[in-house]
């Protein structure tokens, strides 16, 4: 048996929006913001600030320096959240400022990345209602693609995406999405409606749940993943609850909590020898040129390369690595961004310690004293 197993993973992966307007068959460009009502005006956003973009690009353009990472590294699988509805649908969903859609022509720049599973259970799936995700659920399994954490019922929202590696192991991903990460209430999927996979509140009983659903699923052997959309865009405060809620799933078995929503990279944790990542923050996105948070870097993303131990199931060791958007396009990350993205990590995270390797890459060095709460 392999000694270990490698997941990618990341966070927000929008291919929507001023994403979709620069590939081959971008959608109708009408938005219905406050401020910008054409889809074209994010890429002259970031045209003002990094130059001309050539568009239409190729589907591999916005990945960019990220997909010779992923084929160097050669991970057993490629977990991404999808934040866009993938659809041609003009059914805008009524209270919502902020609409993502991605023409389902342009497909190959999410299969371009070869991803295994797209977690759906957030805050931008049913952008344009629950005829636009059946869209998306469709044009996904169309493209043969798994998803999880949003489906026409509870129960295929509910329901794990199962990814064999090898004859005798799998992974599973679970999904769910939090009220906090601004998912209305009214997007649960029910037994009688589509939707996705929601937790009102991160509460004992709702962390009980999650893990009653691992404990029916899962095999000996099984790697488990919770992938889950919660918490506000920016900041670096972890609430109680989450990190709570987080501590309930791993000590139900959870081996990796793979969070996502903030728009920057947060906390990394072990806890009892489990990785929870707090936040991945953006991976691919359209807010180049959008000024008013810069302190947190946003151009900075991060990829997560996580090793399992094959025969216990146990994360043994965590690379991450750093790019920067330019252009809508990932490039690498010059030295002093990615000693940035050290220091900052380091300096907030818990129970570990961040390093930097001669490629470049971030690495956990060794486990910190653990940080006192970060908020009440």
């Amino acid at each position: 048996m392999r000694g270990a197993v490698t997941l990618f993973l990341c966070g927000d992966v929008m291919l929507g929006r001023g994403v979709d307007q620069i590939l081959q068959h971008p959608g109708r460009p009408v938005l219905r913001e406050d401020h910008v009502r054409d889809a074209r005006s994010y890429v002259e956003f970031a045209e003002a600030v990094n130059g001309p973009i050539p568009a239409p690009v190729e589907p591999a353009w916005p990945w960019g320096a990220a997909l010779r990472v992923l084929d160097e590294a050669a991970p057993d699988a490629r977990i991404l959240n999808l934040e866009t509805a993938v659809t041609q649908s003009d059914a805008f969903a009524p209270g919502k400022a902020v609409h993502y859609r991605m023409h389902p022509a342009n497909m190959p720049a999410l299969t371009v990345a070869r991803p295994d599973v797209c977690v759906l259970s957030n805050n931008h799936v049913l952008d344009f209602g629950r005829p636009g995700l059946e869209e998306t659920l469709d044009s996904l399994a169309g493209a043969g693609l798994r998803t999880v954490g949003a489906g026409r019922d509870a129960d295929e929202a509910e329901a794990p995406a199962v990814m064999p590696i090898g004859p005798a192991r799998r992974i599973l991903v679970f999904a769910l999405g939090t009220l906090s990460s601004g998912i209305p209430p009214d997007w649960a999927a029910t037994t009688v409606r589509s939707g996705v996979a929601h937790v009102p509140e991160l509460s004992p009983t709702a962390a009980e749940a999650v893990v009653e659903r691992v404990r029916a699923a899962r095999r000996p052997g099984d790697i488990v993943v919770v992938s889950v959309h919660w918490g506000s865009n920016w900041g670096y405060l972890v609430p109680r609850d989450q990190r709570h809620f987080a501590h309930a799933l791993v000590d139900g078995g959870v081996d990796i909590v793979h969070g996502h929503s903030s728009h920057h990279p947060r906390p990394v944790e072990v806890y009892r020898d489990r990785l929870i990542l707090h936040g991945c923050g953006d991976f691919i996105d359209d807010y180049e040129g959008i000024s008013g948070y810069e302190e947190y870097r946003d151009d900075l993303r991060l990829g997560y390369l996580v090793s399992v131990a094959a025969d216990t199931g146990r994360p043994t060791g965590l690379r991450m690595f750093p790019l920067r958007a330019r252009r809508m396009r990932l490039e690498p990350a010059a030295e002093q961004d990615r000693a940035w993205l050290r220091a900052t990590l380091d300096r907030i995270s818990r129970g570990v310690r961040i390093g930097i390797g001669s490629d470049g890459m971030l690495s956990v060095e060794a486990a910190a004293a653990p940080a006192a709460e970060t908020a009440p």
